[in-house]
């Protein structure tokens, strides 16, 4: 068994990471760290998920070379961490945002630092495997992609290089905020409510555009559930639009081998990848206008985060890629 060592792991994505390492037939746990929570058992920050292992202040020096390191820092404070697990020869995935972007001179902007390591950012691998599965296999450090991105890019990736003017209008839980209490997420502000946020300029539009290679228009919404993510994209086709059974072959075929990516006949709801690694999308062709509306749905803190983070290090590890994530809640 191969140990994976997971620091932030009192926050919702890294509480479900433990959850799922500690249940996983190859991986073992290593340190589990917080730093508010240290000395509290796992079991008393997330009872949900039945592991009783107490939460241990950080030590990167206690992880050694060839060990894996998962990172579930908020953005900004991952890097420097990051950054020394690589130079103690771990294999580490990055749950944060600090290396999805591959140029260094977006961070002061997006996310309000100066990246200590950009040399880093032209190693990282966008842990995507819906798209770079084969990079993701050799990689010393993949960058987790964000839950937004997620749903995105999976809804629009089989007609990428085909499409422009993409717009992606998303709606999340409540969990997709972090554990952190803030007015904007408490109960009595979220519930019977839908709130758009971060127009023109939520930290995910950069990432959603540099994957896609084009503009995006990106707003989110927070929606009064508790975990979950909707994308509603809609393009316009560069060339002549195909019929929507042609639309639909073509999304078959380009997931085909892909797992975690259900083509469904109609557009989805969260309810049923709730829980799960699985995203399900959904393409259809507008007949008057030949314009694409494509529709993906996952859980935010699965496929958008904790659960693509073991499917990162299966393939990481060699494992067949679903190991440990059955799909089951």
């Amino acid at each position: 068994m191969s140990v994976v060592h997971v620091f932030g792991a009192a926050g919702f994505t890294g509480a479900q990471l433990v959850a799922l390492l500690d249940a996983h037939p190859h991986f073992s746990l290593g340190q589990i760290t917080a730093r508010g929570d240290a000395g509290a058992r796992l079991s008393e920050v997330a009872p949900e998920y039945r592991v009783d292992r107490r939460l241990a202040a950080p030590d990167v020096g206690a992880v050694t070379e060839g060990e894996y390191a998962a990172v579930c820092y908020p953005h900004a404070e991952a890097a420097e961490v990051v950054s020394q697990l690589v130079d103690r020869g771990a294999r580490v995935v990055d749950v944060s945002a600090d290396h999805r972007l591959r140029d260094p001179a977006a961070y002061p902007a997006v996310y309000g630092f100066d990246h200590p390591r950009p040399e880093l950012l032209g190693e990282a691998v966008y842990g995507l495997p819906e798209l770079n599965r084969e990079r993701i296999r050799g990689a010393r450090l993949v960058a987790n992609p964000g839950c937004y991105p997620t749903a995105a890019l999976l809804a629009v990736l089989p007609v990428m290089g085909q499409v422009v003017d993409v717009v992606v209008d998303a709606k999340s839980g409540v969990s997709g905020a972090g554990r952190a209490a803030t007015p904007a997420v408490h109960f009595s502000t979220v519930t019977d409510s839908v709130r758009p946020y971060g127009v023109f300029g939520h930290r995910h539009q950069p990432e959603i555009e540099q994957e896609l290679g084009m503009p995006v228009v990106f707003t989110p919404h927070l929606v009064p559930v508790d975990r979950g993510l909707s994308a509603s994209c809609y393009a316009t086709f560069a060339g002549a639009s195909p019929t929507q059974q042609q639309l639909l072959e073509l999304y078959r075929d380009r997931y085909r081998d892909h797992p975690f990516v259900e083509v469904v006949e109609a557009p989805p709801g969260m309810r049923p990848v709730q829980r799960t690694n699985y995203a399900q999308v959904f393409p259809a062709v507008d007949p008057p206008s030949g314009r694409l509306a494509a529709f993906g749905v996952i859980d935010n803190l699965m496929k958008g985060a904790a659960g693509q983070a073991v499917q990162n290090l299966n393939l990481m590890e060699g494992r067949p890629e679903e190991e440990g994530l059955d799909g089951r809640p």
